[in-house]
């Protein structure tokens, strides 16, 4: 593996600082999937939550775990390059399918007389998880693409510099798409009522926006360290694998 900047100078890496770097991409790899596939399978319980007595947003918890997807991809576009955070993006995908049929299979299967858990509960939970599971990967699929194709629009036009522009701009406009696709389809199928659909877009909406906020200093840190760590000297070098 070698390191390439804007102007593919080709940097050698030895073979210790090669492991520690394709051990930090599964890790970040797996912080995506598990916050993906976690987001699909908790999203019908809804929650209240007030900051500092601002304002009262009503949200599914599935939110709580999902913005987390795009500061990963975010963080792996900055650092190991477009390819590699597409490839994230196409793991999720299989990961969420596969969990989708562990569910399905495991609400067909027949609960014992003496099971904590009955039929009816677990498919009162679980019931909707394949229509949630088809509007997410549909919103997904969309939003975490042009999430990365948006990051690095404005990384090759700031020419790496300017970190905070493209986590932002990219994060705003990929979870406005996610947010409205996936309630869109929801409300569709009838498994949330079209009168929420507008208070739930501003609610879900202004918490990714004020978690992208929240995170920008995040991704700084995170770069900072791993650039500091791996000698990726220069704005917006990015760790290229030579079969990329």
């Amino acid at each position: 593996m070698y390191l390439e900047n804007h102007f593919f100078q080709k940097i050698q890496m030895n073979k210790t600082k090669r492991k520690q770097a394709e051990t930090l991409y599964l890790i970040l790899a797996s912080l995506f999937i598990t916050s993906l596939v976690t987001s699909n399978l908790i999203f019908q319980k809804f929650f209240h939550w007030n900051p500092f007595g601002l304002y009262e947003f009503e949200l599914s918890v599935g939110i709580i775990a999902y913005p987390v997807t795009f500061l990963v991809t975010d963080i792996i576009s900055e650092i190991y390059g477009r390819k590699r955070a597409n490839k994230v993006v196409i793991a999720g995908v299989f990961a969420s399918i596969f969990a989708l049929l562990i569910v399905v299979v495991s609400t067909e299967a027949p609960a014992t007389s003496w099971s904590p858990i009955g039929d009816a509960t677990f498919k009162k939970v679980f019931g909707f998880t394949f229509i949630a599971v088809g509007a997410s990967l549909a919103a997904y699929l969309l939003a975490q693409f042009l999430d990365v194709q948006i990051f690095h629009f404005w990384k090759k036009l700031t020419k790496g510099k300017h970190l905070w522009l493209r986590n932002n701009f990219s994060t705003f406009a990929s979870q406005f798409v996610d947010t409205a696709t996936v309630l869109l389809l929801l409300c569709s199928f009838g498994v949330i009522e079209w009168k929420l659909f507008w208070i739930l877009l501003g609610n879900g909406y202004l918490f990714k926006v004020l978690f992208a906020l929240f995170d920008t200093p995040i991704i700084y840190a995170v770069v900072y360290l791993v650039r500091k760590h791996f000698g990726l000297e220069g704005d917006g070098v990015e760790m290229v694998y030579k079969e990329d």
